[in-house]
């Protein structure tokens, strides 16, 4: 629910939960985004930290839709495309252009 917290010795970076409207059965969360983050790191072979940054985006999006229903209920049906369109409402959520003002 707080999110997830990528660290190693030089980098940190940090996704927060996807704001749902409703949440019905956080159980599996945890799991799910585990494995979407495996899944991804091990289908791209890379463990660079900035894949790995990717990584905790599709686990968190797929830890998003385990919330939505009851058990793998949500998962069950899921596709591509609901899976890629959830991947980029967190990479809009969490990307950002800043102008630092001397």
């Amino acid at each position: 629910e707080n999110g997830a917290l990528l660290i190693d010795r030089k980098n940190m970076f940090f996704a927060p939960a996807m704001p749902l409207e409703d949440v019905m059965d956080p159980t599996g969360a945890g799991d799910t985004f585990a494995g979407g983050f495996i899944g991804y790191l091990d289908n791209s072979r890379d463990i660079s930290f900035e894949n790995m940054k990717r990584a905790v985006i599709v686990g968190s999006a797929m830890a998003s839709f385990t919330v939505e229903k009851f058990g793998t209920e949500r998962l069950l049906n899921l596709t591509e495309r609901e899976i890629d369109n959830r991947i980029q409402l967190f990479v809009d959520l969490v990307d950002f252009d800043i102008l630092l003002v001397d």
